[in-house]
């Protein structure tokens, strides 16, 4: 091979799984879907059975991770409360991350007063903590999943809004974007076309850090009894459970807190990992 001869450099995506911190996240995460995928077709026993003659057995005496107060099995009812936590996290997210793309894309092509009214109305709703939301929500329509899942997407349709405006506002200053408006490019072309695809990294990064938030918030109004109904377990309302026996069987506060700390940990390690490998600042460096 002679000097002159061009080096084609082909993408090696498996380069990023040498940054600690994105090898760790999506070790965890990956982890923990394929047991809440697994819990749908199989769990040690089932999650509702209860057997009072093995109550608040210690882990190992009687199963994986112990019973209960009513002697269910609290490694079945952690791979189920996986699967209902991170679906109802997931449905959440994904509304709201929706919602709030489309808010900020308009907001950053329209300017002025589209702008200054996305931005308010952000202003207020990040004023109503999803906590509180939920409450008024159970009053009106009930408790239950979909209570969970509006609350957690209605605070987090600011949050995108916000981000992908800040974004996209940055893409439309570009000369290349300038240069479709002087070719006649209409906004919503212009949108799709230039910035959607230049702020996509920024929005899925988004999306695996307001995950680890939304496991956590789905925890608190389960704890609250805001989330599912019982007998569907739940991290949160296992943590609650467990108050009472917190002397005499600690593992019931400490399995579901495991969990739900795992989880955050888990998404927020995979979010920081994915803005250092998609920042286009940092290729090249691992």
């Amino acid at each position: 091979m002679t000097a002159s001869t061009p080096v084609s450099v082909r993408p090696r995506p498996w380069l990023a799984f040498r940054r600690p911190n994105l090898a760790i996240g999506a070790t965890i995460i990956v982890s923990l879907v394929a047991i809440a995928l697994v819990s749908l077709v199989w769990t040690p026993l089932p999650p509702a059975k209860m057997q009072i003659i093995h109550k608040l057995k210690a882990p190992l005496v009687h199963g994986l991770a112990g019973t209960d107060q009513f002697g269910r099995d609290i490694a079945s009812m952690l791979m189920v409360g996986a699967w209902n936590s991170l679906s109802t996290s997931a449905a959440a997210v994904a509304i709201g991350a929706s919602l709030g793309t489309l808010l900020g894309v308009i907001a950053a092509a329209r300017r002025g007063l589209t702008e200054a009214f996305v931005m308010r109305v952000s202003d207020v709703i990040f004023a109503v903590p999803p906590i509180l939301s939920a409450m008024m929500l159970g009053a009106l329509i009930g408790t239950g999943r979909f209570t969970a899942i509006t609350a957690i997407a209605v605070f987090m349709v600011p949050v995108f809004a916000r981000v992908t405006a800040g974004a996209a506002l940055q893409i439309w200053s570009r000369d290349y974007v300038l240069a479709a408006r002087g070719a006649g490019k209409g906004g919503v072309l212009i949108t799709v076309e230039h910035v959607l695809p230049n702020i996509a990294n920024q929005i899925i990064v988004q999306v695996t850090i307001q995950l680890g938030l939304a496991i956590l918030t789905e925890a608190g109004l389960s704890f609250l009894g805001l989330g599912m109904p019982p007998p569907a377990p739940t991290w949160g309302r296992m943590l609650a459970d467990a108050q009472t026996y917190l002397a005499t069987a600690p593992w019931l506060a400490i399995m579901p807190g495991l969990a739900i700390a795992l989880s955050v940990f888990g998404f927020n390690m995979l979010g920081d990992g994915l803005r250092d490998f998609l920042d286009p600042r940092e290729k090249g460096r691992a």
